[in-house]
């Protein structure tokens, strides 16, 4: 059987991604390799000679669709299957906001007329109808920013107008009409300056704040909110009323009142609302279906217009709200603009009620957004709720926001979008414009049952919290911590007290770095975590460190201490001495003259400064199987901006001569190293740009401190930073990675960057990173990459050879006559003949030297007093 065509052409589709290739570094992509350049964004507006406007329909199609989200969804209406569940969920949630509008005076004690209140609930809705894109909410008045608003009257030193045993004072009285006037004045005129303050949020696109809020946050927010509002429903419960407070501790204070007048309860009130509780939970258990779609009963719809039927015929002796609509002043107050005198004094208590009633808002518009599978815009909301609240203050009435019993209404009776808001909101107006005093005799009790039941799907999130514990801790204390700020100190202190430690535990947790060591997976070119997986080998005289996260100020010092660790090196600081000599040495270096005082001219430009003081230096850590530190190769580099092509290295203390650069340069990089790689001389990483921009300082310890196992040779020659998670590296981070480089790199250890995104090189690029010594040419573009150039690079012959006859004539050629004088001089002095006998080991003639005496070359940790003896009789007869 022949096989098919397909079968034949899968293998030769598969050979064009089977590719062999050589190493890469980023330099040597960027020269075989154009990048694109960005292309100028195409402007509306363009000057040449004159103005030019461009007109698109589509975009102008986009700007009206933003503007008016109306658009979105009636032009794409499904009449067959959304208008029969709008109409179901509007006629419940219509019905439910007339008893909430009737009893919303019982909580605030302030008797706003009950047509300014249902107008404004009808102008508020159509006003988010149009402007809003959540398909589910329903906006109307808040228990607790009601209640908030009546606290701020409280602060300004308005009295109450409702009295405790709920009567009310006597508005026949001229001056208590002109303070309740004043109330009410002073209400519109807080709610007009929330509206203006969300609105001028929304036009600044300060909604996108929402964005970095975690559904954890969102949630326990929501959770602590319901609870305030079932705490507020206790006055209707048991027919009390009490001096409801706000602010830190308010829902306490209110407990303990309830408790305290607990024996004046209603006990019609509380039957009532018992009756109401268990009738909606039965309703839970019937399920209708509607073509095969799941429709809920209408018990809130049944059980107001029965329980009102009964209450106009038989006297139920429960709280309802007849006793305060007979009690307003005023049927209807004509809309009228807002009196911003007192703005000073109502500014901060604004503020406040413009960040709950927007929170509120998103809050539950995200939390169905998620179920249903719709996004809404943050900015949009916060301008449609800034309409919203403006259009209700002509009115006289409170700030309004998310009125979250009836969202859990609209939404669970199967509405599909905001018209079955709009269809709610015309039945509420209708029916109170015509049989309004028939809802009058509605026990409260009711309506608390209705709110309370609602409210039980936000308290459901309090089993989420074991799972959180289990999954992420983090999320587990952010909920803990929202919870109980809001529910201690307020919806307003809570949120700011939520959201900025939300800010920080993110903040800490995305600059809390991990880094992991990887080694190669055998025979491949991946590489994986050497404790996740057994069969990952750690590459010999390379160390590769994978940074998990960005780099910044916040946790630099951690990745610096942690390769250190891995390395067993610290960082010493200089003493004064060594200070005092790095700056002289810097000075020098500039072509000043070493004088104790000099004088120069005032039009001279003034010494730069230096541009990263290096005021560290790497030594080997202390074991405790040894005394003493063996002490690396200390190099410290002073580097200057205007020193861009001169290099330096300048021994100090006893070492001041500046020709012994190339001697001192020379012994490092032709030393050894010892274990398994003794034949492989070390390298040190050498860049193709000429130019190099800092000057070297060798510090050079006592010829007494130093013993000869502190030159001993490192065994690692390459440390390979794998940056792939690395998004963005900070201006202090760039310059403590670019000292990093110098440090190792003065030990003869390369340090190469591998998978670095081309964001973070354009960072490093605009840091000013890149110099002599750390160039684009130590940037790989993968991994494997940098490993195959680390040990190809490590196989390379040595720079400089020592020859099997003198070492000291073989160092001398190439020096001019001035040099090898000075160079003679430094190697009879004793740091430097130390320095030389520790590198000079596996040189041939001090292995003839060593066959004189029948004794093998010592190990480095190995020498003694007898060895150098030895050594000065054999170099010195």
């Amino acid at each position: 059987m022949e096989p098919d065509a397909e079968t034949v052409s899968a293998p030769r589709q598969l050979g064009k991604y089977r590719i062999k290739r050589g190493i890469y570094t980023e330099e040597q992509f960027q020269k075989n390799y154009e990048r694109n350049t960005p292309s100028p964004r195409n402007r509306d507006f363009r000057i040449q000679g004159r103005v030019q406007c461009r007109f698109s329909w589509a975009r102008f199609r986009k700007i009206i669709l933003k503007m008016f989200p109306i658009l979105n969804w009636l032009c794409a209406y499904r009449v067959r299957e959304w208008f029969l569940n709008d109409i179901h969920a509007g006629l419940s949630v219509g019905m439910v906001q007339i008893p909430q509008g009737l009893s919303g005076v019982l909580l605030t004690r302030l008797p706003l007329p009950v047509v300014n209140g249902f107008y404004s609930a009808f102008c508020c809705s159509l006003t988010y109808v149009i402007f809003g894109t959540s398909h589910h909410i329903s906006i109307g008045s808040f228990s607790i920013l009601n209640a908030m608003v009546a606290d701020v009257l409280k602060t300004l030193n308005f009295s109450p107008i409702l009295t405790a045993n709920g009567t009310f004072a006597n508005f026949s009285d001229a001056n208590y009409m002109k303070s309740y006037m004043e109330a009410l004045t002073l209400t519109a005129s807080t709610t007009f300056l929330t509206g203006i303050i969300q609105l001028l949020l929304g036009c600044f696109c300060l909604g996108f704040v929402t964005t970095y809020l975690p559904k954890t946050l969102i949630d326990s927010y929501l959770t602590a909110a319901a609870l305030h509002v079932i705490v507020s429903q206790f006055s209707f419960i048991f027919g009390i009323v009490i001096n409801f407070h706000m602010g830190p501790l308010a829902i306490f204070y209110n407990l303990f009142q309830y408790c305290v007048a607990l024996p004046k309860a209603n006990a019609t009130s509380i039957l009532l609302f018992l009756v109401g509780l268990v009738m909606l939970r039965i309703s839970n258990c019937i399920k209708i279906t509607y073509k095969h779609s799941p429709v809920a009963f209408p018990m809130e719809l049944l059980l107001i217009i029965t329980i009102t039927i009964i209450a106009n015929h038989v006297h139920l002796h429960a709280e309802s709200s007849m006793l305060a609509a007979k009690m307003v002043p005023h049927r209807f107050l004509p809309p009228t603009l807002p009196d911003l005198s007192n703005l000073s004094r109502i500014v901060a208590h604004a503020f406040s009620l413009a960040i709950v009633s927007y929170f509120l808002l998103i809050f539950v518009g995200k939390r169905y957004a998620c179920i249903h599978n719709y996004n809404i815009s943050s900015n949009q909301e916060l301008m449609a709720i800034g309409l919203c609240n403006i259009f209700s203050s002509f009115f006289k009435s409170f700030a309004i926001s998310c009125a979250i019993s009836g969202t859990v209404i609209q939404e669970k009776t199967g509405g599909k979008t905001q018209f079955a808001a709009l269809i709610g909101a015309s039945i509420m107006l209708v029916v109170v414009m015509k049989v309004g005093h028939f809802f009058l005799a509605l026990p409260n009790a009711v309506l608390a049952a209705i709110v309370m039941v609602n409210m039980f799907p936000f308290l459901e999130k309090f089993m989420d919290v074991p799972t959180l514990w289990r999954q992420d801790k983090y999320h587990f204390v952010i909920w803990i911590v929202t919870f109980a700020a809001v529910l201690c100190l307020g919806l307003d202190i809570g949120l700011a007290i939520a959201m900025g430690f939300t800010f920080f535990i993110i903040t800490v947790r995305s600059h809390r770095m991990k880094i992991v060591m990887l080694g190669q997976i055998p025979n491949t070119d991946l590489y994986r975590s050497l404790s996740d997986y057994k069969a990952a080998a750690e590459i010999e005289g390379v160390k590769i460190f994978q940074c998990c996260s960005s780099i910044s100020f916040a946790n630099m010092r951690h990745f610096k201490g942690y390769l250190l660790e891995k390395m067993d090196v610290k960082a010493v600081p200089l003493d004064e001495n060594e200070m005092r000599a790095l700056i002289s040495v810097s000075l020098s270096s500039t072509g000043m003259e070493k004088k104790d005082f000099q004088c120069a001219c005032v039009c001279d430009p003034p010494e730069p400064l230096p541009r990263i003081p290096y005021t560290e230096k790497l030594v080997k850590r202390l074991h405790r199987d040894n005394e003493s530190s063996s002490s690396s190769l200390n190099l410290i580099r002073w580097s200057k901006f205007e020193s861009k092509h001169s290099s330096g290295t300048l021994p100090t203390g006893m070492l001041q001569t500046q020709h012994a650069q190339s001697t001192a340069i020379r012994l490092r990089a032709a030393r050894p190293e010892s274990g398994k790689k003794k034949d492989e001389g070390e390298r040190t990483w050498h860049s193709s740009d000429p130019g190099v921009d800092t000057s070297t300082t060798l510090l050079c310890q006592e010829a007494t401190q130093l013993r000869s196992t502190e030159f001993s040779t490192y065994p690692v020659h390459t440390i390979i930073l794998d940056f792939s998670m690395v998004q963005f590296v900070d201006l202090q981070a760039s310059d403590l990675l670019r000292q990093m480089f110098h440090m190792f790199q003065n030990l003869g250890i390369s340090v190469l960057i591998a998978s670095c995104h081309l964001s973070v090189i354009a960072i490093f690029e605009k840091n000013d990173f890149f110099d002599g010594c750390v160039t684009k040419a130590r940037f790989f573009l993968t991994l494997h990459d940098a490993v195959l150039a680390a040990l190809e690079q490590n196989q390379r012959p040595e720079i400089v050879e020592l020859s099997t006859g003198d070492p000291e004539q073989e160092l001398d050629e190439g020096l001019t006559e001035e040099q090898k004088i000075t160079g003679s001089e430094l190697l009879n002095e004793e740091p430097i003949s130390d320095l030389f006998r520790a590198y000079s080991l596996q040189s041939e003639a001090e292995m003839n030297i060593f066959q004189q005496y029948d004794a093998p070359p010592p190990e480095p940790g190995d020498r003694d007093e007898e060895w150098e003896q030895k050594w000065k009789y054999a170099r010195d007869p």
